[in-house]
């Protein structure tokens, strides 16, 4: 096995194949606070990429609730047990990865669904821990919360479906690092199924092969972001590129967010595989439940988004999620106003960071009638 540098783990790590990265990295930063579950995401995925025979169970993006929601059942709890206890040292993860803990025979540690786990994509939802009584009050703090948790491929800098794939059918694409499928070569084995940690790839019974989200390439191609983004209605997304911590411009919007202002985290990267899919975390679910999901500085990424009202910076790159069908690498501040721009520099949108409020009389002096809210 190859040495590489998983900056996530901030230490080297054990990875079947050398470390090379492409020429730029597709990334994307999803704010969990603004989910509310419609499902539009997933039926615009849907409709677009997965409506052909043998993908009617594929759900290349879902949206599940946590903590007990999950696609396939105990995608994450089965793993987690698997890997046994993780612990992290200030940011660094000691612990073994999945491609460090890896049963012999076995390039990566994993385990294969079974089909009736992809029976139920909304088993958990709406269900919260612990229980508010009829009639009780609801004081935040509390112990009754859920979460949304969209997801998606995370088109891993080290994936596990690739170096798993005995075939050699899986690959990264050099231009952008979008992990995909070559299904002239794959042959349906399904290691890449077993592999991935976030049950991602899927088996096609009808045709025999793999599948996988694939950030919608194509658009991409074109200086657009992907389906499921530009359909959220939430606006909770935005795709774009990142850098590695020590290359990061503070003119990138996501390189602003994930590593300048850390704000946006990786979900379960002790796993090792540098996924390029970054959360911000829930500001009203527990803090030990999301350190394990998004390590150590999931408490100081709650805290920072808690205090992007008084950050103009700040504020203003999340009012710029779900304002621009393209693709933004770059951003600019002028006053209470904050651009996007493309990597020429050219501005693609240009929004307030505070809304404009305008609170109408509540009677018309002009037609002598009062207003109300009735039609």
């Amino acid at each position: 096995m190859a040495r590489v540098y998983n900056w996530q783990l901030q230490r080297e790590m054990s990875y079947w194949y050398p470390e090379n990265r492409p020429k730029r990295q597709f990334a994307a930063i999803f704010d969990i606070n603004k989910c509310i579950a419609c499902q539009t995401c997933t039926l615009a995925c849907k409709t677009t990429w997965t409506s052909g025979k043998g993908q009617e169970y594929m759900l290349w993006n879902n949206v599940e609730t946590k903590p007990y929601g999950s696609y396939p059942l105990a995608w994450d709890l089965n793993l987690l047990g698997k890997l046994g206890a993780q612990q992290w040292n200030g940011g660094e993860y000691p612990g073994r990865t999945l491609f460090e803990s890896a049963e012999a025979g076995e390039r990566v540690l994993g385990w294969r669904p079974e089909e009736p786990d992809y029976a139920y994509p909304n088993h958990g939802e709406d269900d919260c821990a612990g229980q508010v009584d009829a009639g009780a009050d609801v004081n935040i703090p509390h112990l009754s919360w859920f979460f949304y948790l969209a997801r998606i491929c995370n088109h891993c800098t080290f994936p596990a479906c690739l170096s798993a794939c005995p075939r050699g059918s899986i690959y990264k694409r050099p231009e952008d690092g979008i992990v995909l499928v070559d299904q002239s070569r794959c042959r349906g084995y399904q290691e890449c199924v077993k592999a991935c940690p976030y049950k991602k790839v899927f088996y096609n019974p009808m045709t025999g092969t793999s599948e996988k989200c694939i950030a919608c390439f194509p658009k991409i191609e074109e200086g657009l972001q992907p389906q499921c983004f530009v359909n959220c209605i939430g606006k909770i997304r935005m795709a774009g590129w990142i850098s590695r911590p020590d290359e990061a411009r503070p003119d990138n919007p996501l390189d602003y967010l994930v590593h300048i202002r850390k704000v946006a985290l990786p979900l379960f990267p002790q796993f090792g595989l540098e996924p390029n899919v970054y959360y911000i975390p829930p500001i009203h679910a527990p803090k030990p439940f999301l350190q394990q999901m998004f390590g150590p500085l999931a408490g100081q990424a709650i805290d920072a988004y808690r205090a992007a009202k008084d950050d103009l910076d700040l504020a203003g790159l999340l009012a710029l999620f779900g304002s621009s069908e393209r693709l933004m690498s770059r951003w600019k501040r002028e006053g209470e106003m904050i651009a996007g721009l493309d990597d020429q520099g050219a501005e693609l949108v240009r929004v307030p960071i505070t809304e404009p409020v305008s609170i109408r009389p509540a009677y018309d002096e002009l037609y002598q009638i009062a207003r109300v809210n009735c039609p």
